[in-house]
């Protein structure tokens, strides 16, 4: 019995349509959010 094919039925995802330029954007706002305020917080020792 190969471990592998023992009981596993794998699909691939269903194709969302999110808008994956918004989606790359969020995360990278987000992400320089999050930086500017620990260099902040280091600057200004608050």
């Amino acid at each position: 019995m190969d471990w592998q094919t023992y009981g596993l039925h794998v699909e691939p995802p269903p194709h969302t349509d999110e808008d994956e330029f918004a989606y790359a954007a969020g995360w990278t706002i987000s992400g320089l959010a999050t930086l500017g305020t620990i260099i902040a917080v280091w600057i200004f020792a608050i």
